[in-house]
């Protein structure tokens, strides 16, 4: 028990020191908090004084002599400090249980604000690699979340319907672009007859050039296909529809089929407006304002018939002649329609290739050597 009575003096008139479990400063090395609570809880437990405070207690009841009542004093000055320094309370065959407890609290907290705060930086650490290591920029995140969008939309479709799509994006651009091209730049057209071997034959496919005459010029020799407004052609024979001539008309509508309606012409202009066409001078050949035309481009298989004419083209007309000439009815053969000119505006344009078939393929040309040498006509 912890001692309540006031303490007797030695009897030599001097107090020993108290003795007690704390540690005097300066004579040990700093421990941890955490290793040094056991220790000292075990050294109370074996110190001689804490011995000597029961043993005292036993002699000092039992009223002994000198000799144990000095050893009782010393026992119970012994135990009274340590009861004295330990904290209220606290049991008395623990004396030192309080004074450690103080000593541990501060060293144990600044330990963990330390651990936290290492933790927090190497937290900060591993985010600044990260970041340093992720490509930065808006950019970037807008491709990716683009790319996670198309690759999202996929996921949700077959690979059959991703083909039919991918099929019909081709044709509907390829129906568009030849819509464009045959309103604005080439036609084709299919030839059905053989008044222009052997430049073409026929069944053969030619693509036509609409920016001739406007905004490009007709010239001599060129071979140009041109609407029958005259009536140079026999009507058409109404054709049967079958179930799938919608099919048909829409592709030559767009210009993917050649037009085959047969109501145009394809001829060669010999005479421009103002030009004056005379067949034939003395040796057989065909003359522009004077000057004898070599034509090669006719067909050399035969020997073409001379039909005598003598023409001015009018303005806004041009004088057309076929290249079989035996077997054309061209200008010569409709002069009393128009008087066998024909008008610019029927002009579809000017041939410039043959399409089809594969062997065939090849550029139309408008022969300028034949042409070069006729003058400009009178009064130009």
């Amino acid at each position: 028990m912890p001692e309540t009575e006031p303490r007797t003096p030695d009897p030599q008139g001097q107090d020993r020191p108290r003795v007690t479990a704390s540690a005097i400063p300066g004579d040990e090395p700093a421990e941890h908090p955490t290793t040094r609570l056991p220790q000292a809880r075990v050294a109370d437990e074996h110190a001689p004084g804490a011995g000597a405070g029961h043993g005292a207690g036993a002699g000092h009841g039992a009223g002994a002599g000198h000799g144990a009542g000095t050893g009782a004093g010393t026992g119970a000055g012994a135990f009274a400090g340590a009861a004295a320094d330990a904290p209220a309370g606290a049991p008395a065959g623990t004396p030192d249980a309080g004074a450690a407890a103080p000593a541990a609290g501060p060293a144990s907290a600044s330990a963990s604000q330390d651990e936290s705060a290492g933790a927090q930086r190497a937290d900060r650490s591993d985010r600044d690699r990260s970041e340093r290591g992720r490509p930065a920029g808006p950019a970037h995140a807008d491709a990716s979340s683009r790319r996670a969008r198309k690759a999202k939309a996929r996921e949700g479709h077959s690979p059959l319907f991703l083909w039919l799509k991918e099929v019909a994006t081709v044709v509907i651009v390829a129906i568009v672009l030849s819509f464009l091209i045959k309103t604005f730049l080439f036609r084709a057209f299919y030839i059905p007859s053989e008044s222009m071997v052997n430049t073409l034959d026929v069944n053969d496919r030619i693509f036509v050039n609409l920016l001739v005459p406007e905004p490009m010029a007709l010239q001599r020799g060129d071979v140009v296909v041109f609407r029958d407004s005259q009536g140079w052609l026999a009507p058409a024979v109404q054709k049967t529809k079958g179930p799938f001539t919608w099919v048909q008309d829409g592709l030559t509508f767009v210009g993917l089929l050649p037009d085959n309606s047969e109501q145009h012409l394809v001829k060669r202009v010999i005479g421009l407006p103002g030009d004056h066409v005379v067949c034939c001078d003395a040796g057989g050949q065909l003359t522009v304002n004077g000057a004898p035309l070599d034509e090669k481009y006719i067909n050399s298989a035969e020997i073409p018939q001379v039909r005598d004419f003598d023409v001015i083209v009018p303005a806004g007309k041009v004088w057309v002649m076929g290249d079989n000439r035996n077997h054309s009815a061209d200008s010569r053969a409709h002069m009393d329609t128009n008087g066998g000119f024909v008008n610019e505006a029927d002009i579809e344009g000017k041939a410039a290739v043959i399409a089809w078939p594969l062997n065939r393929i090849a550029a139309l040309d408008n022969y300028p050597d034949v042409f070069r040498s006729v003058p400009a006509p009178a009064g130009k």
